[in-house]
């Protein structure tokens, strides 16, 4: 029951992501294309997908992290490549989800914290956050509270369950 889990983050383990941990992390995100606009995918990544995602990213030596509480995946963040060319291979984007039920909770501040920890030993510069405008001001506040500051918004860029949403454009430096 949701009651009965534990509120604080300090109770939960931050650690990396591994492959029995991806049926979770599949499940937790297909909640959100489902359900929400907070990401613009519409068919949800299977766990063979995200199993080639975490392979790209250790091989890329980029973090992939889960939160885990009493043995239970409760959400998981992860730093991905910006842009596909070259010339951005130091820039990232972070990607942050909770299952149902775990906002709230400092969960997200646990993982953004420790994805920007991960980070910073490697040789990514920046972070960039792209987070759909729905009206809800915890995604952007949560990385504006690391520091991340705010440098666009692209204005009716995606179009999912029936309506146009804007994305803002966060960035934090890692360099200093």
């Amino acid at each position: 029951m949701e009651g009965d889990r534990p509120a604080s983050p300090s109770q939960a383990l931050i650690r990396p992501a591994r492959d029995g941990d991806l049926d979770a992390v599949a499940e937790i995100f297909a909640h959100y294309v489902a359900d929400s606009v907070a990401t613009f995918e519409e068919t949800p990544p299977t766990p063979g997908d995200w199993r080639g995602r975490l392979d790209d990213l250790t091989e890329r030596r980029l973090p992939f992290l889960v939160g885990e509480v009493e043995g239970q995946v409760v959400g998981y963040a992860y730093a991905g490549p910006w842009r596909p060319k070259p010339a951005y291979r130091h820039t990232v984007e972070d990607s942050i989800y909770l299952a149902p039920g775990w906002t709230g909770r400092g969960l997200g501040r646990a993982l953004l914290g420790a994805l920007l920890a991960e980070c910073e030993k490697t040789d990514v510069r920046q972070m960039i956050a792209v987070i759909a405008d729905t009206g809800d001001p915890t995604s952007a506040g949560l990385h504006r509270a690391f520091g991340f500051s705010d440098v666009g918004r692209l204005k009716q860029v995606g179009h999912k369950h029936g309506r146009w949403i804007d994305t803002l454009l966060l960035q934090r430096d890692l360099t200093g």
